[in-house]
C-alpha cells in the first residue's frame, strides 16, 4: 500500500500503534502540497474528538489573520494550558493551509507531543523539521534533545539530536544530561555537566536529583556543596527538597540542620517563607534522623499557617512509623480527618507500617478491615497487601498470611513472597521459605537478596551444606551481594564503612583503635 505523506500524519494523530508500525516512512513525510490537497486531518481530528477537548477550532475561528505568527502563538497558547492535542491540531491546520512553520512553530509544538508522551509524532515533527532545514535551531534542536531524552528507549537519540544542534544552549545540555541520568548513565552525566559553558538552577536541581534518587546521595551533597561555592547560581525553593531528602537518606543530622539554616537564608527569616515542599522534606529529614519533635514543630508551624497538605500530614505520620510510635501515628490519623482531610493510599500504607514496626498485629487487622469496609476499593493496591503479610508473618502467624496471600484480589507480585520469606527466616521455616524462594525466583530469577535472606536462613538454622549450595549456585550464576554499609557523621561529615573496609583513608588508625578495644574486652 502507498501511503501519502498526509495519511501518516493521520495515522500518528489517531493511533500512535499504527504510526509506530509504518515508521520507515517517516523521513518522507510532511511534503506540504500533498497535505494542502487534503481534508482528511481535519476529519481525522474530529472523528477522534479532539475539537471538543480543545477547542482548537475555536482559537482559529478568532483569528483575524491566518499566518505563522498567529497560529504559533496559539499553538503556545494551547501548549501552556496543558491542552497538548489542541497544539498538534492546529499545527496540522497550518500545514494544510500552506502555512510554513518557522524554527518558533517547531519549538512550540514538539514539546506537545513529548507531553502527549507521543514519540512517534515526535519523530515526524523531527522528520518534517528536517526536510525545511530548521532541526539545527538551537530552539528547535533543544526540544528534539527532550523529546528523545523523556520518550527514546535509547538516550542515543537525544546525543545524535544534541550534536545536529547548532551551538547548543543550557536548555540543550540540561535536557541531554536528563536523558543520561534517566538511563542510569551517571558518570557521563557528570562529565557533561561538568563541561557545560553554562548552568542554571534547573540544572543544578535535576544533576542534584538524579544522583540522589539513584541512591547517590554523598554526590548529590557534594553538589550541592560545589554550587553554594561557586555561588554563580542560587538555589531555589526546588533545590532544597532534593538536598534534605538526600541528607535524609544517609541520616546526616548535622549536614541536614545546615541545609535547613540554608533555606531560611535564601528562601525567608522563618519556616514560614520556606515553600510547602521544603518544610514537608524537613518534616521527613528529621524524623529520618531521630529528632520527631523537630518534625511535629515545622509540622505545627504549617498548620498554623493554613499550609499543611495531605503530603504534610504523610510526612509526619511515617516520621512517627520510622520511630515506632504507632499509637501517635493514629492520632494523627484522627486530628487528620477532624481536620477535614481525607486519606489517600499513602496514608493508609504508613499507618499499616507503624502498626507493622510496633509489632501490633490485632490492631493492624482491625484497622486493614476497617478500611477496607469505610473507603473506596481502590484506595488499597498491591503494597498494602503486602505491607499485611509482612506483619502477619513477622508475628510467626503463617496460617493467616498464607491465606492472606491466596484471597489476593491481584495476583501476588515478588514482594509479596519476599515479606513472606522474610517471616519464615526469622521464625525458621525452611519448607515455606523454599516455597517462597521458588515463587521469587520465578518472578525474578536474578534476585540476589532472595537468595541471601534464604542462605541466612540455613546459617541460622545450622544447615551449612544448604547455605554452600546456595552461595555456590550465586557464584555460577555470577551474582554479587551488594555489600551492606553503616556511616557515621563527624564535624558535618558522613564516613560510609562496610565489613571488612580496607578503601577508608583512616583504616590503619581505626583498627588499631579496634585491636586496642578488643584487648581490653578479653583481659
Amino acid at each position: 500500500m502507498r501511503f501519502t505523506n498526509c495519511d501518516l500524519l493521520i495515522l500518528c494523530f489517531s493511533s500512535p500503534a499504527a504510526c509506530k508500525s509504518h515508521r520507515k516512512f517517516s523521513t518522507y513525510t510532511f511534503l506540504l502540497p500533498a497535505v494542502q490537497k487534503s481534508q482528511s486531518v481535519e476529519n481525522c481530528y474530529v472523528e477522534s474528538n479532539f475539537l471538543k477537548e480543545s477547542n482548537a477550532q475555536e482559537l482559529l475561528d478568532k483569528m483575524p489573520v491566518w499566518d505563522v505568527v498567529s497560529i504559533t502563538a496559539a499553538i503556545g497558547d494551547a501548549a501552556r494550558e496543558q491542552r497538548h492535542d489542541g497544539a498538534l491540531y492546529l499545527f496540522s491546520k497550518m500545514i494544510m493551509h500552506n502555512i510554513r512553520p518557522t524554527e518558533s512553530s517547531f519549538g512550540t509544538v514538539i514539546p506537545s507531543s513529548t507531553a502527549l508522551g507521543n514519540l512517534c509524532m515526535g519523530k515526524q515533527l523531527h522528520a518534517f523539521a528536517m526536510k525545511l532545514g530548521v532541526q539545527s535551531n538551537v530552539f528547535v534542536g533543544s526540544s528534539l534533545v527532550d523529546l528523545y531524552a523523556k520518550l527514546s528507549s535509547s538516550v542515543d537519540d537525544a546525543r545524535s539530536a544534541f550534536e545536529d544542534t547548532h551551538e547548543p544552549n543550557v536548555v540543550s545540555f540540561t535536557a541531554l544530561m536528563c536523558g543520561y541520568l534517566k538511563s542510569g548513565r551517571f558518570k557521563e552525566a557528570l562529565e557533561l555537566f561538568k563541561s557545560m559553558p553554562e548552568r542554571n538552577v534547573i540544572t543544578w536541581n535535576a544533576i542534584i536529583c538524579g544522583f540522589s534518587q539513584s541512591g547517590q546521595n554523598e554526590e548529590a551533597l557534594s553538589l550541592f556543596i560545589q554550587m553554594l561555592k561557586e555561588g554563580l547560581v542560587l538555589p531555589d525553593q526546588g533545590t532544597f527538597p532534593r538536598v534534605i531528602i538526600a541528607a535524609a537518606n544517609i541520616a546526616a543530622l548535622g549536614i541536614g540542620r545546615s541545609f535547613h539554616a540554608c533555606a531560611l537564608k535564601f528562601l525567608g527569616s522563618n519556616d514560614v517563607h520556606v515553600s510547602s515542599s521544603t518544610a514537608n522534606s524537613l518534616i521527613s529529614f528529621y524524623a529520618r534522623c531521630g529528632s520527631v519533635e523537630d518534625s511535629v514543630l515545622i509540622f505545627n508551624r504549617l498548620l498554623a499557617d493554613q499550609r499543611s497538605t495531605i503530603v504534610s500530614w504523610n510526612a509526619l505520620a511515617c516520621g512517627y512509623a520510622q520511630n515506632g510510635r504507632a499509637t501517635e501515628a493514629m492520632e494523627l490519623f484522627k486530628r487528620m480527618q477532624m481536620n477535614g482531610l481525607q486519606p489517600n493510599r499513602v496514608t493508609i500504607l504508613v499507618l499499616l507500617w507503624a502498626y507493622n514496626h510496633a509489632g501490633l498485629v490485632e490492631e493492624g487487622l482491625s484497622y486493614f478491615n476497617m478500611v477496607k469496609l469505610k473507603y473506596p476499593a481502590d484506595i488499597i493496591d498491591s503494597a498494602h497487601y503486602a505491607c499485611m503479610v509482612d506483619l502477619l508473618s513477622r508475628s510467626g502467624r503463617f496460617g493467616e498470611a498464607e491465606r492472606f496471600l491466596h484471597d489476593l484480589p491481584v495476583d501476588p507480585g515478588i514482594e509479596f513472597w519476599k515479606a513472606l520469606l522474610g517471616g519464615c527466616q526469622i521464625h525458621s521455616k525452611r519448607e515455606l521459605g523454599d516455597y517462597a524462594t521458588q515463587r521469587i525466583l520465578a518472578l525474578d530469577p536474578r534476585d540476589v537478596s532472595s537468595y541471601i535472606m534464604l542462605s541466612n536462613a540455613h546459617s541460622a538454622a545450622g544447615r551449612w551444606q544448604s547455605m554452600s549450595m546456595i552461595r555456590r549456585t550465586m557464584r555460577e550464576k555470577g551474582m554479587k551481594r551488594v555489600p551492606g554499609f553503616s556511616w557515621i557523621e563527624i564535624a558535618n561529615q558522613v564516613h560510609n564503612f562496610v565489613t571488612a573496609d580496607r578503601y577508608h583513608r583512616q583504616k590503619d588508625d581505626i583498627y588499631m583503635l579496634l585491636r586496642v578495644f578488643f584487648q581490653h574486652s578479653t583481659s
